[in-house]
């Protein structure tokens, strides 16, 4: 079934492409078919149309026979250039209209960290805003990397931990407990990570979180907890990432060492490249410690580091986000049940009264 993106809340136009790409319009036979899903898109202006394409594509890979319908939102404090600006007000709608309603679900992804602190943030206000909004208005939320950071302080105070570099690379994750969103997932998966900063197991459970994967080298990965009416569901690390998404992020980042922007080489991506690969990288990051100039920039490998790349992460990202819309679908399902009286007592078909 095709994953439908609503970019005219009037019109209902929807669209079977994200909406910076080709696209035709399609409607579902009946509205009332499709879940939907809103994404909350607050990565930097650079990632604003790979993070719609990932999201999509793994949410269409995903949805089997489901009918799901996207609606794209942005929190307007989140600083953007003139470009970005003129993007999202063409391709989204604000939060402000979120709250005025309610969805299935939505996903809220991370973005760059500008403050020290969450709580400086510029987009804070709106961030916790939506998170509260979400408790009462959605089945289920997905928030990933900083969102998450944001989302445990915001509930239950948990504050994130500084790492002594950054976590980046794709890592091995155990299954660690039965939850339905881990239905068919092997005991072992793997995960791309890229952040600076972390929260702890022990500091989470106290709050009563509930741990699904996790591994010596990130800590927690994915972790639960029903926040009211909707289950918040987790990520640390970045399931949705493509092939070549950490290949760019260490890109960037050496760019901006190579220019003065950032005074820290780089880690290289831990259990991404393949053995020449990974010799090739390693070599130009040694060079590039020695002549620090934009001109270095010019020479790094893209194309040969590019060329080996696997994915690795898409089956078991897949099967995850596979569940969750089963979740949410089968959860509606339960609430859209018409109630019968059974001895003054209001139950649903095939529910046994006390």
């Amino acid at each position: 079934m095709p994953v439908l993106v609503d970019i005219d809340a009037d019109d209902h136009h929807l669209l079977s492409r994200a909406p910076g790409h080709a696209a035709a319009w399609q409607s579902p036979r009946n509205r009332s078919e499709c879940l939907d899903i809103g994404l909350i898109n607050n990565m930097p202006d650079a990632a604003l149309m790979s993070t719609e394409r990932q999201l999509f594509d793994l949410l269409e890979a995903a949805a089997g026979n489901l009918v799901v319908r996207m609606h794209f939102y942005t929190m307007e404090t989140t600083p953007r250039s003139d470009w970005g600006r003129d993007y999202v007000r063409r391709y989204y709608r604000s939060t402000d209209d979120l709250l005025m309603g309610s969805l299935d679900g939505i996903i809220v992804t991370g973005a760059e960290p500008k403050a020290a602190r969450l709580l400086e943030e510029p987009y804070w206000t709106n961030l916790a805003q939506v998170m509260d909004w979400a408790t009462e208005n959605t089945i289920s939320a997905v928030y990933s990397c900083l969102a998450v950071h944001g989302a445990v302080l915001h509930m239950d105070g948990v504050e994130r931990h500084k790492l002594p570099d950054k976590c980046i690379g794709v890592f091995a994750q155990t299954k660690v407990n039965d939850h339905p969103l881990m239905c068919d997932i092997p005991a072992t998966i793997k995960t791309p990570h890229a952040r600076w900063n972390e929260v702890k197991e022990t500091e989470l459970a106290d709050c009563g979180y509930t741990v699904l994967t996790k591994s010596a080298a990130t800590g927690v990965d994915c972790f639960v907890k029903q926040q009211k009416k909707s289950l918040f569901v987790h990520f640390q690390g970045h399931p949705e990432y493509d092939t070549q998404s950490l290949l760019g992020e260490f890109r960037r980042d050496i760019g901006r060492f190579l220019r003065g922007e950032n005074d820290v080489c780089p880690t290289i991506p831990r259990g991404y490249f393949g053995t020449a690969a990974e010799a090739l990288v390693t070599d130009y990051r040694r060079r590039a410690l020695a002549d620090r100039s934009a001109e270095c920039f010019a020479s790094f490998p893209a194309d040969q580091l590019a060329s080996g790349l696997r994915n690795a992460w898409h089956p078991a990202a897949r099967r995850i986000y596979r569940n969750w819309l089963l979740y949410m679908a089968s959860r509606r399902a339960d609430r859209s049940k018409p109630l019968a009286i059974t001895q003054g007592r209001r139950t649903r078909p095939g529910q046994a009264a006390a």
